[in-house]
């Protein structure tokens, strides 16, 4: 990226948003994704269905943004001579895929449990392993011993790993039998009169609580410790005030801003890798990756308002996908409002246009409640979104002609 011409702290920003959004990504995402099908005691693939439009959406958000990115910039693609070749490319490393689709094999196929569906893939892993060490030794002596020192330093770093998920679980245990103690009413009722009844105020304490916490802790450990303290109070608070709010839609939600924190100014450990790679300033590569994450952190908040975008009750393929697509719409008219730039610069007046599209787009409920239209037509508001989006477009392309 830098390469091309990206300025050091966007491209490291991109690389930390692309990277972070990877444990939001179904179908193999973040350890704290297994649990949440334990908590919410759902099959792992409900938590895959739930979290497919927002990841996809938020990718697709973040290839937005760096279209635009480089639409400012006057920045052109690689010449085709410095692509890799994808044959040879996919030809040296297809093996590498074996793992991850035995994996998926086991668990949206044959519906085993997590455990045994990565106890077999790790299985596949190590004749991978063997493989691919054979192939580079000069013999076959040297490659078994080569593949066993590898595979022991990996069964060494992997349980390293696991003793912060494990300390995390244990905590979280803890915290479990002291909230259904009794406490967890006080803790209720705390987070209510904070909120005032107000159920965006008590998503944004939530969303401050998970990235403030999740300064300090890895992704897995903070989402279990707001979702065993917030995410039934999400529940029960929207239900006292007449909000349902699915309770997969407050697991996601935690989950997201737990996340969110790699990358979270001062801390921001995403941030600091990326920015040494890319040799730029931490701190302003932190800035810069929240705000490319801004989408995310949207899409958060849309999904608890909208259930559609986490297809709560919806088991139609042709309603999934026009869901999905109008919600891709929706993100791009976004980052054309949060980039400042669409086919030209915006002006001031071109804002509101792409908010009310991206809003339409996102959440064609909350404008059939406003004008009074049956919750069973929203769907017809689509074209509305698309409509308002399309004037704006128009709006630039038209004044990009009388430039040139």
């Amino acid at each position: 990226m830098k390469k091309i011409g990206y300025p050091p702290k966007k491209a490291a920003a991109t690389e930390v948003a692309a990277s972070t959004d990877g444990q939001l990504m179904p179908p193999i995402m973040g350890a704290a994704a297994f649990i949440i099908a334990e908590y919410v005691n759902v099959p792992y693939i409900e938590v895959v269905k739930a979290a497919a439009i927002p990841a996809f959406v938020s990718y697709f958000g973040l290839f937005c943004i760096t279209h635009l990115e480089a639409s400012k910039l006057g920045i052109k693609g690689l010449p085709p001579e410095d692509l890799p070749d994808l044959k040879k490319t996919l030809k040296g490393g297809l093996h590498y895929l074996l793992p991850i689709l035995v994996l998926l094999y086991e668990l949206i196929v044959l519906r085993h449990s997590p455990e045994l569906s990565a106890f077999r893939a790790i299985l596949v892993l190590t004749g991978v392993i063997v493989y691919q060490e054979l192939r580079k030794a000069e013999g076959i002596m040297q490659g078994i011993l080569s593949s066993a020192g590898l595979i022991a330093r990996g069964m060494i770093q992997g349980s390293k790993n696991m003793i912060s998920v494990a300390l995390a679980c244990a905590a979280a245990g803890i915290i479990v039998g002291v909230v259904n103690m009794g406490i967890g009413g006080m803790i209720t009722q705390i987070v209510e009169n904070i909120s005032g009844g107000n159920i965006f105020l008590l998503l944004l304490i939530t969303a401050i609580a998970s990235m403030l916490l999740g300064m300090g802790l890895p992704t897995t450990a903070t989402y279990i410790v707001m979702a065993s303290l917030t995410a039934p109070i999400i529940v029960s608070v929207g239900a006292l005030y007449g909000f349902f709010i699915p309770i997969m839609a407050a697991h996601l939600f935690c989950f997201y801003f737990g996340i969110l924190a790699d990358d979270t100014p001062p801390v921001g450990l995403a941030a600091y890798t990326a920015a040494a790679i890319a040799q730029s300033e931490p701190i302003p590569t932190g800035i810069q990756g929240f705000l490319y994450d801004i989408r995310t952190s949207v899409i958060a908040f849309m999904f608890v308002f909208n259930p559609d975008l986490i297809l709560f009750n919806i088991n139609s393929i042709p309603q999934a996908l026009l869901v999905f697509s109008m919600a891709l719409i929706g993100i791009s008219a976004f980052e054309c409002f949060a980039q400042g730039w669409c086919l030209t610069k915006n002006r001031l007046y071109e804002i509101p246009f792409f908010l009310a599209a991206s809003f339409v787009l996102f959440h064609p409920g909350a404008i059939a409640g406003l004008i009074n239209i049956n919750e069973s037509y929203k769907y017809y508001l689509y074209p509305l979104g698309i409509i308002i989006y399309a004037i704006v477009i128009m709006m630039q392309y038209v004044r990009v002609k009388r430039k040139k």
